[in-house]
């Protein structure tokens, strides 16, 4: 069955409905951001996004917001651009520093981070794209706790990433936060799904 690869009016739940089965997708959602999740170092969590972590978030946001009708175009904006779109890999990229006052010092030597990030596999090295319109850097290098990058692969890269058991290393080049990590096999499994 082919993904869905945008969220309609139809998907979303009214507010009750989406109350009444709202513990259920909770577990739902549990279950299926299992195999979506790793760490990069000691720091980074990357959560890598679906279509239903994305309708799951949008029902989440409307249901604790309760802004209306006019809530769901807002929310559908924000969040359609991180349903990967059938030749990307798609991820909410998260630098997590307990104390804030550590957090604040990291944070503001780790610009241009999202630059570094590659998805390394066969002979393939796919580089993150970012969202170019959002300003997550700062001039003088601080950057976002959250990025949300995009890997967009060819079809010969889909085709590699997709043989079970294939080695994908995630690296973060940035000087200040060097780190790598085997991705889980049950990681790759659930991405190649998407491709």
């Amino acid at each position: 069955m082919a993904r869905k690869r945008s969220i309609e009016r139809g998907d979303i739940l009214d507010l009750d409905a989406y109350a009444a089965v709202r513990k259920a997708r909770r577990a739902e959602m549990i279950a299926h951001k299992k195999d979506r999740r790793m760490a990069v170092g000691p720091n980074l969590t990357m959560h890598f996004e679906s279509f239903d972590t994305m309708l799951y978030q949008v029902q989440e946001m409307l249901h604790t917001e309760r802004g209306g009708d006019e809530q769901v175009d807002d929310e559908l904006r924000a969040y359609q651009p991180l349903i990967p779109q059938g030749n990307e890999i798609v991820c909410t990229f998260m630098l997590e520093f307990e104390d804030p006052a550590i957090r604040a010092r990291e944070l503001a030597g780790l610009g241009g981070i999202e630059e570094t990030v590659t998805l390394e596999f066969a002979d393939h090295i796919v580089r993150a794209d970012w969202e170019v319109d959002v300003e997550r850097t700062t001039p003088e290098g601080k950057t976002s706790s959250i990025h949300f990058l995009h890997f967009r692969l060819t079809e010969a890269q889909a085709e590699a990433f997709r043989v079970q058991g294939r080695r994908v290393v995630v690296a973060v080049g940035h000087p200040g936060y060097g780190h790598m990590a085997v991705m889980p096999e049950a990681t790759r499994a659930a991405l190649a799904e998407d491709l």
